[in-house]
Protein backbone atom coordinates (compact mmCIF):
# COMPACT_ATOMS: atom_id res chain seq x y z
CA UNK A 1 0.00 0.00 0.00
CA UNK A 2 3.09 2.31 -0.63
CA UNK A 3 2.57 5.56 -1.35
CA UNK A 4 4.25 7.75 -4.16
CA UNK A 5 5.03 10.82 -1.90
CA UNK A 6 5.87 8.53 1.30
CA UNK A 7 9.37 9.56 2.91
CA UNK A 8 11.85 6.71 4.57
CA UNK A 9 11.21 6.95 8.33
CA UNK A 10 14.19 5.47 10.27
CA UNK A 11 11.22 3.63 12.27
CA UNK A 12 10.58 1.71 8.69
CA UNK A 13 12.78 -0.43 9.56
CA UNK A 14 12.04 -1.28 12.96
CA UNK A 15 8.59 -1.91 12.43
CA UNK A 16 9.47 -4.53 9.75
CA UNK A 17 11.60 -6.01 12.62
CA UNK A 18 8.96 -6.10 15.20
CA UNK A 19 6.65 -7.69 12.69
CA UNK A 20 8.70 -10.50 12.32
CA UNK A 21 8.74 -11.67 16.01
CA UNK A 22 5.00 -10.10 17.05
CA UNK A 23 1.39 -11.35 16.24
CA UNK A 24 0.40 -7.26 16.84
CA UNK A 25 2.51 -4.24 16.24
CA UNK A 26 1.19 -0.73 18.38
CA UNK A 27 2.55 2.61 16.73
CA UNK A 28 2.09 5.01 19.32
CA UNK A 29 2.80 8.77 18.86
CA UNK A 30 1.99 12.43 18.78
CA UNK A 31 -0.91 13.38 15.82
CA UNK A 32 0.21 14.14 12.40
CA UNK A 33 4.09 12.70 12.90
CA UNK A 34 2.92 10.28 10.07
CA UNK A 35 2.03 7.21 11.96
CA UNK A 36 -0.60 6.11 9.44
CA UNK A 37 1.46 6.88 6.46
CA UNK A 38 4.38 4.56 7.73
CA UNK A 39 1.91 2.00 9.04
CA UNK A 40 -0.06 1.89 5.35
CA UNK A 41 3.73 1.07 3.62
CA UNK A 42 3.54 -3.33 5.20
CA UNK A 43 -0.01 -3.04 5.63
CA UNK A 44 -1.88 -5.28 3.04
CA UNK A 45 -5.04 -4.46 4.41
CA UNK A 46 -6.32 -1.45 6.33
CA UNK A 47 -9.18 -0.23 9.01
CA UNK A 48 -9.40 3.28 8.86
CA UNK A 49 -11.42 3.57 12.26
CA UNK A 50 -11.68 7.57 12.16
CA UNK A 51 -14.08 7.80 9.07
CA UNK A 52 -16.89 9.90 9.40
CA UNK A 53 -18.59 8.02 7.01
CA UNK A 54 -17.94 4.51 8.72
CA UNK A 55 -17.32 5.15 12.26
CA UNK A 56 -20.40 4.31 13.44
CA UNK A 57 -20.81 1.24 11.62
CA UNK A 58 -16.91 0.29 12.94
CA UNK A 59 -18.05 1.02 16.70
CA UNK A 60 -21.11 -1.28 16.22
CA UNK A 61 -18.95 -4.31 14.84
CA UNK A 62 -16.99 -4.73 17.71
CA UNK A 63 -19.49 -5.24 19.57
CA UNK A 64 -22.10 -7.49 17.28
CA UNK A 65 -19.32 -9.21 14.67
CA UNK A 66 -15.88 -7.95 15.22
CA UNK A 67 -14.80 -9.96 12.15
CA UNK A 68 -15.76 -7.55 10.33
CA UNK A 69 -12.97 -5.49 11.20
CA UNK A 70 -10.12 -8.18 12.02
CA UNK A 71 -10.45 -10.33 8.94
CA UNK A 72 -8.35 -9.39 6.22
CA UNK A 73 -4.71 -9.52 4.40
CA UNK A 74 -2.05 -9.17 7.22
CA UNK A 75 -0.63 -7.16 8.34
CA UNK A 76 -4.07 -5.39 8.95
CA UNK A 77 -3.59 -2.04 9.88
CA UNK A 78 -6.39 -0.90 12.28
CA UNK A 79 -5.93 3.02 12.10
CA UNK A 80 -6.85 5.16 15.26
CA UNK A 81 -7.80 1.91 17.74
CA UNK A 82 -7.93 3.90 20.63
CA UNK A 83 -11.96 5.11 19.28
CA UNK A 84 -12.93 1.43 20.21
CA UNK A 85 -10.58 0.96 23.02
CA UNK A 86 -12.45 -3.34 23.13
CA UNK A 87 -10.30 -4.21 19.83
CA UNK A 88 -7.19 -4.27 22.35
CA UNK A 89 -8.84 -7.85 23.97
CA UNK A 90 -10.36 -8.77 20.68
CA UNK A 91 -7.05 -8.70 18.78
CA UNK A 92 -5.39 -10.53 21.39
CA UNK A 93 -7.92 -12.78 21.56
CA UNK A 94 -7.57 -13.69 17.50
CA UNK A 95 -4.24 -13.65 17.65
CA UNK A 96 -4.23 -16.35 20.61
CA UNK A 97 -6.17 -18.78 17.97
CA UNK A 98 -4.11 -17.86 14.77
CA UNK A 99 -0.47 -18.81 13.99
CA UNK A 100 1.98 -16.58 12.52
CA UNK A 101 3.44 -13.36 13.54
CA UNK A 102 2.99 -9.85 11.95
CA UNK A 103 -1.01 -10.23 11.98
CA UNK A 104 -2.10 -6.75 13.07
CA UNK A 105 -0.68 -2.52 12.90
CA UNK A 106 -2.74 -0.69 15.04
CA UNK A 107 -1.71 3.06 15.14
CA UNK A 108 -3.30 5.49 17.63
CA UNK A 109 -2.34 8.96 18.71
CA UNK A 110 -3.70 8.65 22.50
CA UNK A 111 -3.90 6.24 24.65
CA UNK A 112 -7.71 5.49 26.37
CA UNK A 113 -6.91 6.26 29.94
CA UNK A 114 -10.00 5.14 30.95
CA UNK A 115 -10.18 1.65 29.97
CA UNK A 116 -6.25 0.91 29.49
CA UNK A 117 -5.87 -0.45 33.51
CA UNK A 118 -8.45 -2.95 32.42
CA UNK A 119 -7.12 -4.27 29.75
CA UNK A 120 -4.68 -7.07 28.87
CA UNK A 121 -1.04 -6.13 28.40
CA UNK A 122 -1.09 -8.13 25.62
CA UNK A 123 2.32 -9.62 26.64
CA UNK A 124 4.44 -12.00 24.40
CA UNK A 125 1.91 -11.01 21.49
CA UNK A 126 1.85 -6.96 21.10
CA UNK A 127 5.10 -4.79 21.18
CA UNK A 128 4.94 -0.86 21.21
CA UNK A 129 6.72 1.65 18.68
CA UNK A 130 6.76 4.90 19.69
CA UNK A 131 7.10 7.30 16.53
CA UNK A 132 8.20 11.23 16.77
CA UNK A 133 8.02 13.50 14.40
CA UNK A 134 10.67 13.52 11.39
CA UNK A 135 14.39 13.90 12.08
CA UNK A 136 16.29 16.41 10.18
CA UNK A 137 17.75 13.27 8.70
CA UNK A 138 14.31 11.92 7.48
CA UNK A 139 13.12 15.33 5.97
CA UNK A 140 15.95 15.89 4.16
CA UNK A 141 17.83 18.76 5.89
CA UNK A 142 20.86 16.52 6.94
CA UNK A 143 23.08 15.04 4.80
CA UNK A 144 23.37 12.50 6.93
CA UNK A 145 27.52 12.24 6.38
CA UNK A 146 28.21 11.30 10.39
CA UNK A 147 26.08 8.12 11.57
CA UNK A 148 24.99 7.83 15.26
CA UNK A 149 26.17 4.10 15.18
CA UNK A 150 29.29 4.71 13.57
CA UNK A 151 30.72 7.08 16.50
CA UNK A 152 30.26 3.86 18.77
CA UNK A 153 33.38 2.57 16.81
CA UNK A 154 35.27 5.45 18.06
CA UNK A 155 36.44 5.96 14.65
CA UNK A 156 39.69 7.99 14.63
CA UNK A 157 38.87 10.69 12.56
CA UNK A 158 35.48 12.02 10.94
CA UNK A 159 35.06 14.50 8.44
CA UNK A 160 32.07 16.03 6.66
CA UNK A 161 31.11 19.71 5.26
CA UNK A 162 27.81 20.80 6.54
CA UNK A 163 26.00 23.77 4.60
CA UNK A 164 23.37 24.45 7.09
CA UNK A 165 23.21 27.80 8.35
CA UNK A 166 21.81 29.24 11.83
CA UNK A 167 18.90 31.01 9.27
CA UNK A 168 17.71 27.22 8.24
CA UNK A 169 18.23 26.33 11.95
CA UNK A 170 15.71 28.55 12.85
CA UNK A 171 13.15 27.90 10.87
CA UNK A 172 13.81 23.98 11.17
CA UNK A 173 13.35 24.47 15.22
CA UNK A 174 10.05 26.29 14.75
CA UNK A 175 8.57 24.39 11.58
CA UNK A 176 9.57 21.14 13.54
CA UNK A 177 9.17 17.56 11.93
CA UNK A 178 5.80 17.20 10.96
CA UNK A 179 5.82 15.59 7.35
CA UNK A 180 3.15 17.76 5.50
CA UNK A 181 4.90 20.69 6.66
CA UNK A 182 8.37 19.29 5.36
CA UNK A 183 7.15 18.94 1.97
CA UNK A 184 6.09 22.61 1.38
CA UNK A 185 7.79 25.37 -0.13
CA UNK A 186 6.37 28.09 0.94
CA UNK A 187 8.17 28.70 4.79
CA UNK A 188 5.16 30.39 6.02
CA UNK A 189 2.57 28.29 5.32
CA UNK A 190 4.96 25.61 6.76
CA UNK A 191 5.23 27.37 9.67
CA UNK A 192 1.32 27.72 9.84
CA UNK A 193 1.29 23.85 10.49
CA UNK A 194 3.12 23.69 13.86
CA UNK A 195 0.80 26.74 15.11
CA UNK A 196 -2.53 24.62 13.45
CA UNK A 197 -1.15 21.76 15.46
CA UNK A 198 -0.84 23.63 19.06
CA UNK A 199 -4.49 24.63 18.53
CA UNK A 200 -5.82 21.91 18.39
CA UNK A 201 -4.11 20.55 21.24
CA UNK A 202 -4.61 23.38 23.27
CA UNK A 203 -8.44 23.38 21.90
CA UNK A 204 -9.43 19.94 21.80
CA UNK A 205 -7.01 17.21 21.65
CA UNK A 206 -6.14 17.75 25.62
CA UNK A 207 -9.66 17.71 26.58
CA UNK A 208 -10.66 14.18 24.26
CA UNK A 209 -6.62 12.61 25.89
CA UNK A 210 -9.32 11.35 28.94
CA UNK A 211 -12.55 13.02 28.36
CA UNK A 212 -11.86 15.74 31.16
CA UNK A 213 -13.26 19.34 30.38
CA UNK A 214 -10.20 21.35 30.37
CA UNK A 215 -9.75 25.46 29.80
CA UNK A 216 -8.08 26.04 26.43
CA UNK A 217 -6.64 28.92 28.39
CA UNK A 218 -5.39 27.07 31.18
CA UNK A 219 -3.77 24.58 28.47
CA UNK A 220 -2.21 27.67 26.75
CA UNK A 221 -0.37 29.09 29.63
CA UNK A 222 0.68 25.78 31.10
CA UNK A 223 2.18 25.11 27.87
CA UNK A 224 4.01 28.50 27.79
CA UNK A 225 5.49 27.61 30.84
CA UNK A 226 6.35 24.70 29.75
CA UNK A 227 8.20 26.00 26.51
CA UNK A 228 10.45 27.76 28.85
CA UNK A 229 11.28 25.01 31.06
CA UNK A 230 12.62 23.40 27.74
CA UNK A 231 15.69 21.39 28.81
CA UNK A 232 15.76 22.13 32.75
CA UNK A 233 14.75 19.79 35.49
CA UNK A 234 11.94 22.42 36.70
CA UNK A 235 10.07 20.74 39.87
CA UNK A 236 6.15 21.08 39.55
CA UNK A 237 6.42 23.56 42.06
CA UNK A 238 8.62 25.45 40.11
CA UNK A 239 6.05 25.34 36.85
CA UNK A 240 3.13 26.08 39.01
CA UNK A 241 5.19 29.02 40.31
CA UNK A 242 6.60 30.40 36.46
CA UNK A 243 2.41 30.53 35.82
CA UNK A 244 1.07 32.48 38.60
CA UNK A 245 4.11 34.22 38.36
CA UNK A 246 3.63 34.90 34.79
CA UNK A 247 -0.07 35.29 34.44
CA UNK A 248 -3.58 36.29 35.92
CA UNK A 249 -4.96 34.25 37.73
CA UNK A 250 -3.99 30.88 39.52
CA UNK A 251 -3.15 26.64 38.62
CA UNK A 252 -2.33 24.27 41.79
CA UNK A 253 0.18 21.36 41.52
CA UNK A 254 -2.77 19.11 41.02
CA UNK A 255 -4.14 20.97 38.08
CA UNK A 256 -1.19 21.36 36.53
CA UNK A 257 -0.26 17.72 37.04
CA UNK A 258 -3.71 16.81 35.26
CA UNK A 259 -2.80 19.24 32.27
CA UNK A 260 0.62 17.23 31.86
CA UNK A 261 -0.51 13.54 31.88
CA UNK A 262 -3.06 14.90 29.27
CA UNK A 263 -0.15 16.23 27.88
CA UNK A 264 1.54 12.66 27.96
CA UNK A 265 -1.56 11.07 26.64
CA UNK A 266 -1.28 12.31 23.66
CA UNK A 267 2.34 12.32 23.17
CA UNK A 268 2.81 15.92 23.21
CA UNK A 269 5.32 15.97 25.94
CA UNK A 270 8.25 13.63 26.79
CA UNK A 271 10.41 14.45 29.40
CA UNK A 272 14.02 12.36 29.28
CA UNK A 273 15.07 10.70 32.43
CA UNK A 274 18.37 10.82 34.55
CA UNK A 275 21.51 8.68 34.04
CA UNK A 276 23.53 6.20 36.76
CA UNK A 277 26.41 5.41 35.93
CA UNK A 278 28.96 4.35 38.44
CA UNK A 279 31.03 7.03 39.44
CA UNK A 280 34.43 6.98 40.94
CA UNK A 281 32.87 9.26 43.76
CA UNK A 282 30.08 9.14 45.82
CA UNK A 283 28.42 12.07 44.54
CA UNK A 284 24.76 12.28 44.31
CA UNK A 285 23.18 11.66 40.94
CA UNK A 286 20.10 14.07 40.60
CA UNK A 287 17.37 12.32 39.28
CA UNK A 288 14.84 14.72 38.24
CA UNK A 289 13.27 14.04 34.77
CA UNK A 290 14.35 16.99 32.06
CA UNK A 291 11.29 18.64 30.45
CA UNK A 292 10.75 18.69 26.71
CA UNK A 293 7.62 18.83 24.21
CA UNK A 294 8.78 16.11 21.55
CA UNK A 295 9.16 18.43 18.98
CA UNK A 296 10.12 22.09 19.41
CA UNK A 297 7.91 23.62 17.20
CA UNK A 298 5.53 23.26 19.79
CA UNK A 299 7.28 25.25 22.56
CA UNK A 300 7.75 27.23 19.50
CA UNK A 301 4.17 28.22 19.20
CA UNK A 302 2.96 27.99 22.52
CA UNK A 303 5.86 30.86 23.10
CA UNK A 304 4.29 32.70 20.23
CA UNK A 305 7.89 33.22 18.47
CA UNK A 306 9.41 32.84 14.82
CA UNK A 307 12.59 31.88 13.25
CA UNK A 308 13.75 35.74 13.58
CA UNK A 309 12.52 35.69 17.31
CA UNK A 310 15.19 32.86 17.91
CA UNK A 311 18.37 34.39 15.53
CA UNK A 312 18.04 37.09 17.42
CA UNK A 313 17.20 35.65 20.77
CA UNK A 314 20.67 32.84 20.82
CA UNK A 315 19.49 32.19 24.60
CA UNK A 316 16.19 30.96 23.74
CA UNK A 317 17.16 29.71 20.77
CA UNK A 318 19.91 27.74 22.77
CA UNK A 319 17.20 26.40 24.64
CA UNK A 320 14.90 25.06 21.80
CA UNK A 321 17.66 24.00 19.43
CA UNK A 322 18.00 21.45 22.61
CA UNK A 323 14.91 20.12 21.69
CA UNK A 324 15.31 19.51 18.48
CA UNK A 325 18.83 17.94 18.81
CA UNK A 326 16.83 16.16 21.57
CA UNK A 327 14.00 14.80 19.34
CA UNK A 328 16.55 13.66 16.33
CA UNK A 329 18.83 11.84 19.07
CA UNK A 330 16.00 10.06 20.02
CA UNK A 331 15.35 9.13 16.77
CA UNK A 332 18.79 8.01 15.64
CA UNK A 333 18.93 5.62 18.87
CA UNK A 334 15.71 4.28 18.68
CA UNK A 335 17.04 2.73 15.58
CA UNK A 336 20.29 1.09 16.86
CA UNK A 337 18.68 -0.61 20.28
CA UNK A 338 19.00 2.90 22.36
CA UNK A 339 17.82 5.47 24.59
CA UNK A 340 18.65 9.09 25.92
CA UNK A 341 19.05 10.11 29.21
CA UNK A 342 20.39 12.97 30.58
CA UNK A 343 23.21 13.33 33.37
CA UNK A 344 23.63 15.91 36.40
CA UNK A 345 24.91 15.76 39.68
CA UNK A 346 24.97 17.60 42.80
CA UNK A 347 28.38 19.33 41.98
CA UNK A 348 26.81 20.98 38.88
CA UNK A 349 27.72 18.69 36.41
CA UNK A 350 25.40 18.27 33.29
CA UNK A 351 25.37 16.53 30.22
CA UNK A 352 23.26 17.14 28.25
CA UNK A 353 21.83 14.07 26.27
CA UNK A 354 23.73 10.36 27.12
CA UNK A 355 22.98 8.05 23.91
CA UNK A 356 22.91 4.33 25.84
CA UNK A 357 22.52 1.07 23.95
CA UNK A 358 21.32 -1.88 25.28
CA UNK A 359 24.41 -3.49 24.85
CA UNK A 360 26.07 -1.49 27.49
CA UNK A 361 27.48 1.27 25.05
CA UNK A 362 27.01 4.94 25.55
CA UNK A 363 28.23 8.38 23.94
CA UNK A 364 27.69 11.21 26.20
CA UNK A 365 26.68 14.65 24.28
CA UNK A 366 26.67 18.15 24.89
CA UNK A 367 24.36 20.44 22.35
CA UNK A 368 25.54 23.68 21.63
CA UNK A 369 24.42 26.31 18.93
CA UNK A 370 27.71 26.44 18.10
CA UNK A 371 31.44 28.59 18.20
CA UNK A 372 34.46 28.18 18.98
CA UNK A 373 33.80 28.79 22.79
CA UNK A 374 30.59 27.08 22.99
CA UNK A 375 32.67 24.24 21.64
CA UNK A 376 34.88 24.65 24.54
CA UNK A 377 32.44 24.50 26.89
CA UNK A 378 30.63 21.46 25.81
CA UNK A 379 34.25 19.88 25.41
CA UNK A 380 35.45 20.78 28.91
CA UNK A 381 32.07 19.09 30.77
CA UNK A 382 32.46 15.97 28.41
CA UNK A 383 35.75 15.12 29.73
CA UNK A 384 35.08 15.98 33.21
CA UNK A 385 31.99 13.46 33.33
CA UNK A 386 34.39 10.98 31.59
CA UNK A 387 37.02 11.29 34.07
CA UNK A 388 34.15 10.88 37.09
CA UNK A 389 33.25 7.46 35.58
CA UNK A 390 34.21 3.89 37.73
CA UNK A 391 35.27 2.04 34.39
CA UNK A 392 36.34 -1.00 35.88
CA UNK A 393 32.57 -1.50 37.18
CA UNK A 394 30.94 -0.08 33.33
CA UNK A 395 32.56 0.81 29.95
CA UNK A 396 34.03 3.69 28.88
CA UNK A 397 32.24 5.99 26.76
CA UNK A 398 32.60 5.28 23.42
CA UNK A 399 32.35 8.80 22.15
CA UNK A 400 32.49 12.00 23.34
CA UNK A 401 30.79 14.40 21.06
CA UNK A 402 29.44 18.10 21.10
CA UNK A 403 26.33 18.78 18.72
CA UNK A 404 26.09 21.82 17.19
CA UNK A 405 23.46 23.65 15.39
CA UNK A 406 25.97 25.68 13.20
CA UNK A 407 29.05 24.96 11.99
CA UNK A 408 31.10 24.15 8.63
CA UNK A 409 32.69 20.95 9.13
CA UNK A 410 32.08 17.85 11.20
CA UNK A 411 35.53 16.63 12.61
CA UNK A 412 37.52 14.88 15.58
CA UNK A 413 39.53 16.98 18.27
CA UNK A 414 42.89 16.26 19.24
CA UNK A 415 41.49 15.32 22.96
CA UNK A 416 39.11 12.47 20.98
CA UNK A 417 35.51 15.00 21.32
CA UNK A 418 33.74 14.88 17.93
CA UNK A 419 31.93 18.07 17.02
CA UNK A 420 29.08 17.12 14.87
CA UNK A 421 26.74 19.73 13.09
CA UNK A 422 23.29 18.31 13.10
CA UNK A 423 22.57 18.77 9.44
CA UNK A 424 25.61 15.83 9.07
CA UNK A 425 23.82 13.35 11.84
CA UNK A 426 21.95 10.50 10.98
CA UNK A 427 20.90 7.16 12.89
Amino acid sequence: MESEEYKPRVVDALLQRKLKGKSAVLIEGAKWCGKTSTAEQQAKSVVYMSDPKLTNAYLNYVDINPDMILNGDAPRLIDEWQIAPKLWDQIRFVVDHRSGMGQFILTGSSVPADTSRNMHTGAGRFCRLLMRPMSLWESGESNGKISLLDMFDTPDTIAAECLVDINKIAFFTCRGGWPQASIMEDEEIALDQARDYYDIVVNADIQRADGVNRSPYRAKRLMRSYARMQGSQASLEEIVKDINGNEDGGMDKQTVVSYLDALRLIFVVEDMPAWNPNLRSKTAIRTSDTRYFVDPSIAVAALGIGPDDLVNDLETFGLLFETLAVRDLRIYAQSCDGEVFHYRDKTGLECDAVVHLRNGMYGIVEIKLGGDIAIESGAKTLKSLAAKIDTAKMKAPSFMMVLIAVGRFAYRRQDGVYVVPIGCLKN
